[in-house]
């Protein structure tokens, strides 16, 4: 579900965020980086998201980009 996705994306263990972003198509892994962008750089998030927010982008920066 959307909802088990993101509870995976947003945990900050790097295994979890790995397997939940390599479930989803390519399409959907470019929605998911542009939504963790706008969480971990606009303002009106709760703290506790953008920096889950940035987790994931650091684990991910390494997947995307290797």
């Amino acid at each position: 579900s959307p909802e088990s996705i993101w509870d995976q994306l947003l945990s900050r263990q790097p295994e979890q965020i790995r397997a939940a972003y390599n479930r989803l198509s390519p399409d959907e892994q470019e929605d998911v980086l542009r939504h963790l962008g706008r969480m971990a750089s606009e303002p009106g998030w709760h703290t506790e998201q953008v920096l889950s927010a940035h987790a994931a982008l650091s684990v991910l920066g390494d997947t995307a980009g290797g």
